[in-house]
C-alpha cells in the first residue's frame, strides 16, 4: 500500500486491481468486491474499443458506475507525434493520469482493471508510477500468465533450488538465447509478432525441445502443444512460452517424468498432545503432526475430537490398555506408518508419552523414531479459568490407586502439604471410586487451614465448563466426578473479589 504525501479529507482511493489471466472465477474475492462498489471503473483499450480487462470484470458490475475507457492512441503502427511512438505513450499515459487524478480530487474511489497481475507487465503500472504517491493507493495482486500456463501445462515451474527468468520477447534474439542458457526454467511473454525471434533463440540457446507454448491460458480459448511445433502465423499477442522445470522433463518416449520411487522406510510414532477442549487449545505443531500422519492410535473419546479423515486409518481402544495400545502404535510404524497416537492434555502428564516410550525401549522398536509434542496440561487450564492459583511452586498428583497403591498416594499427599505446596489433583473420582476425595481432604486437613481455597474445575475449555471456588473444609466429594480437577491452594493461596469475578492466585513471592 502506498500513502499519499498531502490528502484532502475528500480524496478518493486509487485502486490497481488485477483480473488474473483469463478465466472469470481466477478474479480474486478481494477484486470482485472492489469492482462492485467502485465510484470509478477505468480499463486500458485499443482503438478497436474492446478491453479484455473490461470483459472479465463485466459480469461483476453493478452498473451505474462512472466509466472511464482508456484508449491508447496507437498500439504497433506508426505515429506523427513529435517525439515518435514513445512520445505519443507518455503524452497518453499522462493525459490518462490527469482524467483519473480529476476523480479523485472530487473523493472518487477509482478502480483501475488490469488483466493479470497490476504490477507485472501490466498497463496499470503507468497510472501507478503517476498517481500512487499523490492519493492513497492499493494494489490488489491476481493470478499471472505464466503461472496460469504452469497449470495448464501441469507441470511445475521450478522446484528445490531452481532458478526462474522471466524474460520479454521483445528482447534481441542474441541477448533472449543468452539468458535462456543460463536459467534452469524461463517464461517468455509478449509472443505474438515476436514469436519468430524467440524460437530462434531457443534455437540458439539448445533449449527449444524444451519449450512449450501456451495461449490463452485458463480461458475456454486455451491452447498448448511444444513450441516447436507451432505455427508461426497463428500466434496472438496473449500467448507465451514457457520451459519448465528441468527435473520435470519428459523421458525419451515423451511421457512424462516419473518421481523416483521413495526407499522403503520405517515409519514414526508421535504423541501428541490433545490438549483439554476444543481445537482452538491444540499446539499448530499437534495440529501438523495430526493431519500428516496415516494412522491415528487412541483412547476412543479421545479419538472422536480429532476430525475425521478418510485417508487416515483410526484404532480406537479401551482407556485401560495403554501398554497394548503404545505396542500397537510402534507395529504400525515398523511398518511404515507415520501414527500419531492422541493423548488429551500433556501427554508427559498422567498420559500416554510414558508408555509409548516404554514399549519403545524394546530393541525391536529401535529404529522407529518417536516424538512426544506437548499439549496444555487439563491443570493449567482449569488453574488459567480460576486465576493462577499455580503461581508459585506447585505438586501434580493423581488419585487413582489403580496403577499405584493407596498408601503411596497418601504418603506424597501428605509431603506436599507438609512443605506448603500447592497441589493439582488428577482422577479424583469416578463411577466406582469416590472415597478418595474424602481421604485426600482429611489428610490435607491435618497440615492445612480449613480456609485453604480449593478450586473444582469441571469441563475446562468446553462450552459446559464449571469453576467453583471453596475451601478445603467445605470440599464437598458429591461435588466430584471423573470429568474434574482439583486444586489446593498453599497457606499464601488469595481469593478476591473484582466485580462479578473471583479471583484465585497464589504470589510468588513467599513470606520471609
Amino acid at each position: 500500500m502506498n500513502a499519499a504525501e498531502e490528502t484532502s479529507p475528500g480524496t478518493g482511493r486509487l485502486w490497481g486491481v488485477g483480473l488474473g489471466p483469463g478465466d472469470e472465477e481466477l478474479a480474486t474475492i478481494k477484486a470482485v468486491r472492489l469492482i462492485g462498489s467502485a465510484d470509478v471503473i477505468a480499463f486500458h483499450s485499443a482503438r478497436h474499443g474492446r478491453s479484455i480487462a473490461y470483459s472479465l470484470a463485466e459480469p461483476y458490475l453493478p452498473g451505474g458506475q462512472i466509466e472511464e475507457a482508456l484508449v491508447y492512441p496507437v498500439t504497433t503502427e506508426g505515429t506523427d507525434h513529435p517525439g515518435g511512438y514513445q512520445g505519443a505513450i507518455d503524452d497518453f499515459y499522462a493525459d490518462s493520469a490527469n482524467r483519473l487524478a480529476a476523480h479523485l480530487d472530487a473523493g472518487r474511489d477509482v478502480v483501475v482493471l488490469c488483466e493479470g497481475d497490476p504490477l507485472f507487465y501490466g498497463s496499470y503500472m503507468h497510472m501507478h508510477k503517476r498517481l500512487a504517491h499523490r492519493y492513497p493507493t492499493e494494489v490488489v495482486p491476481a493470478v499471472t500468465s505464466m503461472s496460469a500456463a504452469s497449470a495448464s501445462l501441469g507441470r511445475p515451474l521450478v522446484e528445490r533450488d531452481e532458478v526462474l527468468t522471466v524474460l520479454p520477447g521483445t528482447l534481441p534474439s542474441d541477448v533472449l538465447a543468452e539468458r535462456l542458457a543460463g536459467t534452469d526454467a524461463a517464461a517468455i511473454l509478449k509472443l505474438g509478432r515476436t514469436f519468430g525471434s524467440v524460437r530462434e533463440a531457443l534455437d540458439k540457446s539448445g533449449r527449444l525441445d524444451e519449450a512449450w507454448y501456451v495461449e490463452r491460458a485458463s480461458t475456454e480459448r486455451e491452447r498448448f502443444e511444444p513450441l516447436a511445433e507451432v505455427d508461426p502465423e497463428s500466434v496472438p499477442y496473449f500467448s507465451l512460452a514457457l520451459i519448465p522445470s528441468p527435473a520435470n522433463r519428459p523421458q525419451a518416449d515423451g511421457t512424462p517424468a516419473a518421481a523416483p520411487p521413495a526407499p522403503p522406510q520405517v515409519g514414526e510414532v508421535v504423541v501428541v498432545g490433545l490438549g483439554p477442549a476444543e481445537r482452538s487449545w491444540l499446539t499448530p505443531q499437534a495440529q501438523d503432526a495430526l493431519a500428516t500422519a496415516d494412522e491415528l492410535v487412541g483412547y476412543g473419546p479421545y479419538l472422536d475430537r480429532v476430525p475425521a479423515n478418510p485417508r487416515q486409518i483410526r484404532h480406537a481402544s479401551d482407556n485401560r490398555v495403554e501398554a497394548e495400545r503404545a505396542e500397537h502404535a510402534l507395529e504400525l510404524a515398523l511398518n511404515g506408518s507415520r501414527v500419531a497416537v492422541v493423548s488429551s492434555g500433556d501427554p508427559g502428564v498422567f498420559g500416554m508419552a510414558t508408555a509409548v516410550l516404554e514399549a519403545a525401549a524394546d530393541p525391536r522398536f529401535e529404529k522407529v523414531d518417536v516424538r512426544v509434542l506437548p499439549g496444555l496440561s487439563a491443570a493449567h487450564a482449569v488453574a488459567s479459568r480460576a486465576g493462577a492459583p499455580l503461581g508459585h511452586d506447585y505438586c501434580v498428583l493423581s488419585l487413582s490407586d489403580r496403577l499405584k497403591p493407596w498408601d503411596a498416594i497418601a504418603k506424597r499427599l501428605t509431603a506436599a502439604a507438609e512443605a506448603d505446596l500447592a497441589l493439582a489433583l488428577y482422577n479424583p473420582a469416578s463411577r466406582s471410586r469416590k472415597w478418595q476425595v474424602s481421604a485426600a481432604r482429611d489428610l490435607l486437613l491435618e497440615h492445612r487451614s480449613p480456609q485453604t481455597p480449593v478450586v473444582i474445575g469441571r469441563n475446562a475449555g468446553y462450552a459446559n465448563e464449571h469453576i467453583t471456588v471453596t475451601t478445603l473444609a467445605e470440599l464437598d466429594p458429591d461435588d466430584v466426578d471423573m470429568r474434574c480437577l482439583l486444586i489446593i491452594g498453599s497457606s499464601t493461596t488469595r481469593v478476591v473479589q473484582r466485580g462479578d469475578s473471583t479471583i484465585t492466585y497464589t504470589p510468588r513471592r513467599y513470606p520471609a
